[in-house]
């Protein structure tokens, strides 16, 4: 079964910051899994070595840093509300805007409507990375639980 968004208003705005450009993403995602299920695939190691087929590194513990996809993706755990919310930095080099990415879980009948909110992507990153959300992460995650 392939990835089913949910068609959503997709926020994509423009900012300027120190003569970088930034734009926001958010989209819904809906995932054939419990929203614990969805949680302990997003916050444990091994679980996401499962889906992902690659080593990581995660906590649930605020302010510890993680990495995922062999190092494509790094940053710092901000937030956690267990089976419900996950708050992360992502790291773009020397980028001075944080860029944080926000994912909540919803149940919905059978499945869980995932929120996603990622904000000050760099531009130039910001196709690879929306591509990389939908293909990808939540594409993997998708066929893990189909």
């Amino acid at each position: 079964m392939p990835l089913r968004a949910i068609p959503t208003k997709k926020k994509s705005t423009i900012s300027t910051s120190n003569s970088d450009f930034v734009k926001d993403y958010k989209k819904y995602y809906s995932i054939p899994a419990t929203p614990q299920e969805i949680y302990l695939a997003l916050t444990n190691p091994l679980t996401l070595h499962l889906w992902t087929g690659e080593e990581a590194e995660m906590s649930e513990v605020s302010g510890s840093e993680f990495s995922l996809w062999d190092g494509s993706i790094t940053g710092k755990n901000i937030e956690f509300e267990k089976d419900k919310k996950i708050v992360q930095q992502w790291y773009f080099g020397d980028q001075q805007e944080e860029s944080i990415v926000t994912i909540k879980l919803h149940p919905d009948k059978e499945q869980t409507s995932v929120e996603l909110r990622h904000t000050n992507i760099p531009d130039e990153a910001y196709d690879d990375i929306v591509e990389g959300w939908n293909d990808t992460y939540f594409g993997l995650l998708h066929e893990f639980y189909a």
